[in-house]
C-alpha cells in the first residue's frame, strides 16, 4: 500500500505540474473582463466536476467577491436540483445545462466547464450552444482532451485522465483564478 501511496503522490505531482501557467494567466484575463463588464459567469460539471463547480462558484461568488468594490455575476449550473430534474424529465439529460443557459445566458457571458473525458453530450451541448451565441468558453479538461477541446475559446489540459488527479487539478485552477481577486485586488479593479 505504501508503494502505491507514493506512486499516486508522484502522479499527482505531474498532474498538478502539467497546470498551463499562461493558459491560467488568460482565465484570469477572462474573468476580469466579465467582472469589468458586468457579465455572468456560468460554471457547470458532471459528477466530481459539479462539486467542482459548485465550489468554483462558492469561492468567485464570495470569497474573490469579498476583495472587490462589487460582486462576481456567477452561477453554478449544478446547484438547482428541481430545475435539472425537470429539463432531463420533460426534455433530456443532454439538456440539463444548455436550457438554463437559454434562459440566462447573453452575449459576452462566460460559460465555464469541467470535463475529465471532454465528452459528455450535456456539456458538449452547452458550449456549442454558447459558442454560437457569443458567450466567451472555457473547458478545463483530462488528457484525452475529448470534443470540449475544439469547442472552447480557452482549453486548459491536464496531462493525466484519471478522474480524481485530473478534478484535483481542475479545483487547483479554480482555486487559483480565485485567490489571484482575493490576493491581487488592485490588479483586477486598475
Amino acid at each position: 500500500m505504501k508503494s502505491w501511496i507514493e506512486n499516486y503522490l508522484k502522479a499527482h505531482h505531474a498532474a498538478i505540474d502539467s497546470i498551463p501557467a499562461e493558459g491560467v494567466n488568460k482565465l484570469v484575463e477572462v474573468l476580469r473582463t466579465a467582472w469589468k463588464e458586468d457579465r455572468q459567469v456560468f460554471i457547470f460539471g458532471n459528477g466530481g466536476s459539479a462539486t467542482n463547480a459548485s465550489h468554483f462558484a462558492t469561492d468567485l461568488g464570495k470569497g474573490a467577491s469579498d476583495k472587490l468594490s462589487r460582486p462576481f455575476r456567477v452561477m453554478s449550473l449544478n446547484d438547482n436540483t428541481g430545475w435539472i430534474t425537470a429539463l432531463g424529465n420533460d426534455y433530456s439529460y443532454e439538456d440539463v445545462f444548455v436550457r438554463q443557459l437559454m434562459n440566462y445566458a447573453r452575449k459576452g457571458d462566460v460559460a465555464i466547464t469541467m470535463s475529465v473525458s471532454g465528452n459528455s453530450p450535456n456539456l458538449v451541448k452547452a458550449l456549442q450552444w454558447s459558442r454560437a451565441q457569443g458567450l466567451v468558453t472555457v473547458a478545463l479538461l483530462g488528457e484525452k482532451r475529448g470534443k470540449l477541446a475544439d469547442i472552447a475559446d480557452h482549453a486548459l489540459i491536464i496531462a493525466d485522465s484519471h478522474y480524481g488527479r485530473a478534478e484535483d487539478a481542475h479545483m487547483t485552477i479554480s482555486h487559483m483564478l480565485c485567490y489571484a481577486f482575493m490576493e491581487q485586488p488592485g490588479a483586477v479593479e486598475s
